[in-house]
């Protein structure tokens, strides 16, 4: 069996230029720009910068007196201590706040994955049907990405708390020792493969399994199963050059995206209006992914027979 990296462009391109301009259907492609947008909330919610940054600890303006400002750490920590309860109150509710925003973004992009792949494959912008067609599967999903990352966390804050312990002579002192640089060395080598595996195996997840619990109908573990046992088991070679392969494409969609970014005066990287108006990016990366999947064979095709052939609209199913 031949499997190229290489060969599925031109068809994910054919493809995409056939989902989003054989004919041009605007509403079509605002309603795969809006699933496009959900897949993307697990990644921070669309391509907008950051928020704005505040050095509170460096105020210090001309006209206050020295006096006043050589009072204000001394005022402030007596408010804090005396307001202690409160501060660490509204910080908890602030926590539970921004977990309580993740985990809905997780879920809504892992309903989004599906809704957007369905839209895709059968070349039609939905959004009420396909969310309710894909609650189960949306949701094994999710418990698993959330699993997921709380292993990950975990992990890290053991090896933060091991580097800890080791650097903890040099913290005492309160100079930077042979035990700090130590520690510095072994957590940077230690995580940084740790987050390109991370990684490589949230995209592998995207790219493919996805898309076998779409085809099979089946939940995540199994889904990864098959991954394991007819994909990826002696095809490991190739899978690596279509990971570099993804990055490569990755590289070159930033770039495209960041030109286009700053020639629409940042409005191209707003939420919602930037999956649109780069969706066919989006439909791209996501052909390709479908396209290299069919090279193991007919049981894995997603995309109607013969090639461009217009899909069963009134199918209310998923492909199994």
């Amino acid at each position: 069996m031949h499997i190229s990296v290489t060969d599925p462009l031109p068809a994910a391109f054919a493809r995409m230029k056939y989902i989003l301009f054989s004919p041009f259907d605007f509403p079509k492609w605002l309603t795969l720009g809006f699933c496009a947008f959900l897949t993307a909330l697990s990644g921070g919610g669309g391509s907008g910068g950051g928020g704005p940054h505040f050095n509170v600890g460096g105020i210090n303006p001309s006209g206050l007196r020295s006096s006043m400002a050589s009072s204000m750490p001394a005022e402030a920590t007596n408010w804090v201590s005396g307001h202690i309860a409160l501060i660490v109150l509204f910080a908890a509710i602030v926590f539970l706040f921004i977990i309580g925003f993740m985990l809905l973004f997780l879920w809504l992009s892992s309903r989004g994955e599906f809704m957007f792949l369905d839209g895709v494959v059968r070349n039609q912008g939905a959004v009420v049907e396909p969310w309710r067609r894909f609650r189960i599967l949306g949701n094994s999903l999710f418990l698993f990405r959330f699993v997921l990352g709380v292993a990950m966390l975990i992990l890290i804050v053991m090896i933060l708390g091991l580097c800890a312990l080791g650097a903890w002579s040099s913290l005492r002192s309160g100079a930077f020792g042979p035990g700090a640089l130590a520690a510095l060395l072994v957590f940077t080598l230690t995580m940084l493969p740790l987050g390109i595996a991370f990684a490589v195996f949230i995209m592998l997840v995207h790219d493919f399994v996805v898309p076998i619990m779409y085809r099979r109908n089946v939940l995540v573990l199994e889904a990864l199963g098959l991954f394991w046992r007819e994909i990826l088991a002696g095809h490991a070679g190739v899978m690596g050059l279509y990971v570099l392969m993804r990055i490569v494409l990755g590289i070159a969609t930033g770039i495209v995206i960041f030109v286009g970014g700053c020639l629409t005066c940042c409005i191209g990287w707003l939420p919602y209006i930037s999956s649109v108006v780069f969706l066919p990016i989006h439909v791209l990366l996501r052909c390709y992914s479908i396209c290299f999947l069919e090279q193991y064979g007919e049981m894995w095709g997603l995309f109607p027979q013969p090639s461009l052939a217009p899909p069963e609209r009134d199918s209310q199913q998923p492909i199994v």
